[in-house]
């Protein structure tokens, strides 16, 4: 400041020296709070909360699959540097826990779904969980995303504690956003009569949607998209498939369409589109965020699903 002061008049270094202050006490020029999320819904659940206090660095991005996600070197850099660290749990995503003891690590590891009541798995097939009993597309039940909510929030208030206000507004906001969802999720689906609420998809990932909303889902391989389904179980399937008139099938982004398009051949249910199951879309795309998605979903479940 005082090599400033030989060219610049006083009141200019007045206005500065208060705008300096200002800026100090608001916290405006704080800076931001690196969070690493393993996957792109919960990167999107994080900057809801976090707003403009938080950078969020998503591991497995838009596109693509948690699942099978392999980590790069860059991604432990970037985990070593967070101040917040959130995975999924339910077994989706232990490669991060592991993969941020590996970094050096030390911060906070949150565990988003705590506090869910998990839903088991109908045929144990989640390969990549340590408890292949257990389904961890907690997310696809709204209300528990206002888990998913309390526990960011409060994850963010004690890694920001300056922020607090703000991530409690944003929390509330996004909150009501939710509700607003899920009671027009309710209300759609309670429009279509009981058979009509049968489909198939890629993979089964919509088991607590199935459980919240009353829509059952079908699919040949368990809750991984790349587990194998056996020729005897898709045959199996097909069979009930005609024998029920299964309305629609669909195919999920993360996943091959070739058998969903041989179970559709061969059973004779119509192509009811493309659902979002495990991953978002980019951001030019239909399903950028939480919410685009789950109501893309709906859309496209109920364009397939109701009576014309």
């Amino acid at each position: 400041m005082k090599f400033l002061s030989l060219f610049l008049p006083r009141r200019v270094l007045l206005a500065a020296v208060f705008v300096s202050a200002f800026f100090a006490v608001s916290g405006a020029w704080a800076a931001e709070l690196e969070v690493v999320a393993s996957f792109s819904i919960l990167g999107d659940f994080v900057r809801q909360i976090g707003g403009e206090r938080v950078n969020v660095h998503t591991l497995a991005g838009a596109g693509q699959d948690a699942h099978a996600y392999e980590p790069r070197p860059s991604d432990a850099r970037h985990i070593k540097r967070a101040g917040l660290v959130v995975l999924n749990g339910l077994g989706f995503d232990d490669w991060l826990s592991r993969l941020a003891n590996a970094s050096g690590y030390r911060g906070a590891l949150l565990v988003a779904s705590s506090g869910i009541r998990p839903l088991a798995m109908r045929d144990g097939s989640h390969g990549h969980s340590h408890d292949p009993r257990i389904d961890p597309h907690a997310w696809q039940d709204v209300a528990n995303v206002r888990i998913y909510v309390a526990n960011i929030a409060a994850a963010l208030i004690a890694a920001d504690p300056a922020g607090a206000d703000a991530y409690r507004a944003n929390a509330e906001r996004y909150r009501a956003a939710l509700d607003a969802l899920d009671a027009d999720i309710r209300a759609t689906i309670a429009r279509l009569p009981q058979e009509r609420r049968r489909v198939v998809s890629s993979h089964d990932a919509f088991g607590y949607f199935s459980r919240a909303y009353g829509l059952a889902f079908l699919a040949p391989v368990g809750a991984s998209g790349h587990s194998q389904a056996g020729a005897r179980d898709v045959a199996r399937l097909i069979e009930q498939l005609r024998s029920e008139k299964a309305p629609a099938v669909f195919v999920e982004t993360i996943s091959d369409p070739r058998l969903i398009e041989r179970i559709r051949a061969e059973s004779g249910a119509a192509m009811g589109g493309t659902l979002y199951s495990d991953a978002l879309s980019a951001a030019e795309g239909v399903a950028p965020t939480y919410i685009a998605m789950m109501r893309h979903n709906l859309d496209t479940l109920m364009s397939a699903l109701a009576v014309r």
